[in-house]
């Protein structure tokens, strides 16, 4: 898709301490938002190919934990087949492994993150339009995760930059809509419930 290879070229072209700026910007945003404050379970990713990088968040959750304060926990996906598989990690847990797309993932003996714990996803994203719809890289790992019974309810929120945020998106019968979209310029939050 050209729109995909588009926003990818523009993200892999942003200098590092614009990248840095914008990702600081998004986890500002997540951190003032009520229902993340709230959340004792957040499943995130580490980014990749200049994706917004949220380990700020769990960077702060490391300080806490140092002073036992622990107020999250995170979970991250290693891929397994095609689907995803949750592990609770910490920057203080077990390191990281490198996974069959060159992306890191935490140790496939780190302990699994149930669904019904789960408070709330952060989902990568290239795009994400007005409505909650997103473009990822086309392998449609979120797409079925969000789509299945056990995940369909969780509050899902799509990270990208402003740069990736446009009004609508082509959408196909599988894709899933979002709880909302966070970028550097603020959390546009769709499901009202949130």
């Amino acid at each position: 898709m050209e729109l995909r290879r588009s926003l990818l070229n523009t993200r892999q072209h942003l200098s590092s301490s614009e990248w840095r700026e914008k990702s600081d910007r998004i986890c500002a945003h997540l951190q003032t938002w009520l229902l993340f404050s709230q959340a004792q379970t957040v499943l995130s990713y580490f980014s990749f190919r200049q994706e917004p990088d949220l380990s700020p968040l769990w960077e702060l959750e490391k300080g806490r934990l140092k002073q036992g304060q622990l107020q999250k926990q995170y979970g991250f996906p290693r891929c397994v087949g095609k689907q995803l598989c949750w592990h609770l990690w910490s920057p203080i847990a077990a390191p990281l492994v490198i996974g069959q797309y060159g992306i890191p993932e935490p140790h496939p003996e780190c302990p699994v993150v149930v669904s019904e714990r789960v408070d709330v996803i952060l989902v990568p994203a290239v795009s994400c339009d007005d409505r909650g719809y997103r473009l990822g890289y086309g392998g449609g790992f979120y797409d079925r995760l969000l789509g299945s019974l056990e995940w369909s309810h969780k509050i899902a929120i799509g990270i990208t930059f402003d740069l990736g945020r446009v009004r609508e998106l082509p959408i196909d019968p599988w894709d899933t809509r979002l709880s909302g979209v966070c970028t550097e310029t603020g959390l546009f939050v769709v499901n009202k419930s949130c």
